[in-house]
């Protein structure tokens, strides 16, 4: 738990800018789509 932690707040963005901070989570967001995608076609 404490790895997930640690990894979420490596990925945080603190930008203060509205713009960065939304391509931040798209790209993120998408990162854990592809990731879910790849666990579900391997162990599905």
């Amino acid at each position: 738990m404490h790895e997930l932690l640690r990894l979420a707040r490596a990925i945080r963005c603190d930008a203060a800018d509205p713009a960065q901070a939304l391509s931040h989570r798209l790209r993120i967001g998408l990162l854990v789509a592809a990731f879910i995608l790849i666990l579900s076609s391997i162990f599905g």
